[in-house]
């Protein structure tokens, strides 16, 4: 274990994170707010802290791939941990009295884009700390140690280990030779595709600050709102831009650099046709079960397509209240948390690239069961899937299920109903936000106990770094020499 290449790394963590604090900042400075005080104490806090590990580069800086793993882990804790200051240290507002076990739920659903919150009345919190908010997704939606690869060289070749601990799905390659210039290619991706959605609602006719924090909630599909009716007050034109910028970010990013590079057939995966295929029957379901429900089929439509891409996305925005639609419709709702997005995107959940591989294994073991002598590979657009990969998909699963299971029984302690319990915490997993009942898209997570919230917390981080990583902590192997 390297422990001084693991130190040096989360020292630069801590500068980022008082990097990311200048956006919040000069928020609270344009706005003439008291919060700036508390973003300026939380900066100093990281830079303090976070210098004492990076005045002397280690002179061993290769990287093995549990060092990859351990530094993604504690990364996400320290970004959360750090995150949650200013929520400490800022006036929330009487509505929104917190203590710190908030503040960390908070925070951790910031930056794992998971888009759940705690805050009673969002629309009496300074602007600076809305933008905080929604910016923790913009960081957390690529991964910041993506970000931190694509300016800094770290560890030479080695830090593809940190880049396949972060980013999630059951594969990550390198888009070129380099992973440095693969983390750039990457963020200059997700720069772009951001700034064309601000440009877009601006042109929607949303104003600056909101197009802002819509922008940030939907690229890194969070979905931290600032208002207290969620998205309903835009208009039906910014609506259907919203959903469908929630899709696009969740799409494999590989399938963009792709398009860059003119190669159209190798774009459209089997992953990426697989999602629209599950996207445009989700939604045609759900606007068959709201035929009766709204007064035009349009309508319904319309509310169906913006709440099938903002659940299958993992965003967490809403435009009505879903728990009040017909028991189908809640239904198909409900298998959208558990898929989720695409491998690669910026959203969370199981993921479809893994439903491809796991479908795929079931056809294979039924077929081998009627002929079994044959031998027959998995393959996905054409070219085999190595076992080793097919095996880490159903470890993957059976993890989710009892990290699931364990999580569902310590929340239920608090005394919610199990629909409540249960969505709370397959959000929680999935990086969704909204669940049904009292976590619905009209409630929130306040009610929690503080154990709850804990339990909810490492659900959120254990959720966007797919369970390994944060497992990985607790095996005494992990830390011996």
């Amino acid at each position: 274990m390297n422990y001084r290449m693991i130190t040096y790394i989360l020292g630069w963590i801590l500068l980022f994170q008082a990097g990311f604090l200048l956006v919040p900042t000069v928020t609270a400075l344009a706005y003439g707010e008291e919060a700036i005080k508390g973003f300026l104490l939380t900066m100093a806090i990281c830079l303090a802290i976070g210098s004492l590990p990076i005045l002397r580069k280690p002179k061993k800086t290769e990287l093995r791939a549990r060092d990859g793993f351990v530094i993604v882990s504690l990364c996400w804790i320290l970004l959360t941990v750090s995150g949650a200051l200013p929520f400490m240290f800022v006036d929330l507002g009487a509505a929104n009295e917190i203590n710190y076990f908030d503040a960390l739920f908070e925070a951790a659903s910031g930056f794992t884009t998971t888009g759940s919150s705690i805050m009673t009345d969002v629309e009496i919190l300074p602007r600076s700390i809305n933008i905080w908010r929604c910016f923790t997704h913009w960081v957390g939606g690529m991964g910041v140690l993506v970000f931190i690869m694509a300016f800094l060289p770290l560890s030479g070749g080695r830090n593809m280990h940190m880049m396949k601990a972060e980013s999630p799905g059951p594969s990550v390659s390198k888009l070129v030779p380099r992973v440095r210039t693969t983390a750039l290619l990457l963020y200059s991706i997700y720069f772009v595709l951001t700034v064309v959605m601000f440009i877009v609602y601006l042109i929607g006719g949303m104003p600056v600050f909101e197009a802002l924090c819509t922008s940030f909630g939907t690229a890194g599909t969070g979905g931290f709102s600032f208002y207290n009716d969620g998205m309903n007050r835009f208009s039906p034109f910014l609506q259907v831009m919203i959903g469908t910028f929630m899709l696009i970010f969740s799409i494999n990013f590989e399938s963009y650099f792709l398009l860059i590079k003119r190669k159209w057939r190798d774009a459209l995966t089997t992953e990426v046709i697989t999602f629209i295929l599950i996207v445009a029957s989700a939604v045609g379901i759900i606007t068959w079960s709201l035929r009766d429900t709204y007064g035009t089929v349009w309508e319904g439509l319309r509310h169906a397509y913006f709440t099938v891409a903002s659940l299958i996305s993992t965003t967490g925005y809403a435009t009505a209240n879903y728990d009040l639609w017909p028991e189908l419709g809640k239904a198909t709702l409900m298998m959208l948390f558990f898929i989720g997005a695409c491998a690669g995107s910026t959203g969370g959940g199981v993921k479809v690239s893994r439903l491809v591989i796991l479908f795929k294994s079931i056809a294979r073991e039924i077929s081998n069961a009627i002929h079994p002598k044959q031998v027959k590979k998995i393959t996905v657009d054409g070219k085999p899937v190595e076992q080793s990969t097919v095996n880490s998909v159903f470890i993957f699963f059976a993890c989710y299920i009892i990290f699931f299971g364990f999580s569902v029984l310590i929340v239920s302690l608090d005394g919610a109903d199990f629909i409540t319990n249960f969505s709370a915490v397959a959000t929680a997993l999935g990086n969704v936000g909204p669940g049904f009942a009292r976590v619905g898209p009209t409630g929130n997570f306040a009610f929690f106990s503080n154990l709850s919230k804990l339990v909810l917390t490492f659900d959120m981080l254990a959720g966007r770094l797919e369970l390994i990583p944060m497992l990985v902590l607790f095996s005494p192997k992990t830390w011996k020499k």
